[in-house]
């Protein structure tokens, strides 16, 4: 399989009793750099014994550094990406508090004549012919399914929280995808509808089966007429950070549907890993860098820091 999208450098915080008020500033003890996006659920499929590959642009960046080595530790191909002199990788700060995360992130700017990564999403498609393809709805990616369907791949959907929402261009990608994969509040959202028995009532008229993940209460499988409750492989869980659960539920589910499982028994799988994923903070869990590294000096410090406040809380 091969995950399609952008990667980031992740800062992540928690957990926090709420975000800060302007001009206060907060503490937690809990911190780790991670990093996340279309790396996530390769990182997943990977765990989950498949061959899995990341189609994303990897530059001179910090962010990027940190992909290429866990890729590396993780066994994810980058054959599928593109390597660039410039910073592409994203940086996101997340702050998890009140059972939930909220983010903010900054996205290196792309020079205006560098060509649509989309444009090289169809070229690594045909090239590399994997049987399925993870990405999420946007702009420009009915045109990929189109030719993905053409050259007999399998995608799997998801959203994103992206802030530009567009339901019907997200409902024209899932008619086109093999399986939709969103959270029940994306679910909700897409459909407009007020419950969410009424959204998988509107799901079920799209043609494409859809797989609603509702974390600690399993997952919704809605397939033509047939409504699939499945809650095996949810495990009890401490939760630190819900950061890449949903990829990661994803990729176990594509790693379970290569090898041939109905989708019903697939989700077993894939409740099972996002049960995992929400347990270490960031999305693919702390980062492995060797000593000496950008990043080992960042973690370093970040170590120091948290040392200080709790020395000093305890003096």
């Amino acid at each position: 399989m091969i995950s399609f999208g952008s990667v980031f450098l992740e800062l992540v915080f928690g957990h926090l009793p709420e975000p800060p008020r302007p001009g206060e500033e907060v503490f937690t003890d809990d911190f780790a750099v991670s990093c996340g996006g279309a790396v996530t659920s390769a990182s997943a499929a990977s765990r989950a014994g498949i061959e899995a590959g990341l189609c994303t642009v990897l530059g001179d960046d910090l962010g990027s550094r940190v992909v290429r080595t866990h890729c590396q530790h993780a066994g994810v191909d980058l054959t599928p990406s593109r390597q660039v002199s410039r910073r592409s990788a994203g940086i996101t700060v997340v702050l998890n508090y009140g059972g939930d995360r909220a983010f903010v992130t900054h996205l290196p700017p792309r020079p205006a004549d560098e060509r649509p990564e989309l444009d090289r999403w169809r070229e690594v498609l045909l090239r590399e012919r994997p049987r399925w393809c993870y990405l999420h709805a946007r702009p420009g990616v009915p045109d990929f399914l189109r030719a993905a369907r053409a050259a007999g791949a399998k995608v799997m959907l998801d959203t994103s929280l992206d802030h530009a929402w567009d339901g019907d261009l997200i409902i024209e990608c899932v008619r086109l995808a093999d399986v939709f994969v969103p959270n029940e509040a994306e679910l909700l959202r897409v459909t407009s509808a007020p419950t969410l028995e009424s959204a998988v009532s509107a799901a079920a008229t799209w043609g494409t089966p859809v797989v609603v993940k509702r974390g600690a209460a399993g997952a919704l499988v809605v397939d033509g007429v047939t409504v699939a409750e499945v809650h095996d492989g949810v495990q009890a869980a401490n939760p630190r950070d819900l950061t890449g659960a949903g990829d990661s539920f994803a990729g176990a589910l594509i790693a379970e549907l290569l090898r041939g499982v109905p989708l019903a028994g697939a989700v077993v799988a894939a409740n099972r890993a996002g049960s995992q994923a929400v347990e270490w903070l960031g999305a693919v869990g702390e980062v492995e860098m060797e000593s000496g590294s950008a990043l080992d000096e960042l973690l370093t410090v970040s170590a120091r820091i948290t040392g200080a406040r709790i020395q000093e809380r305890g003096s």
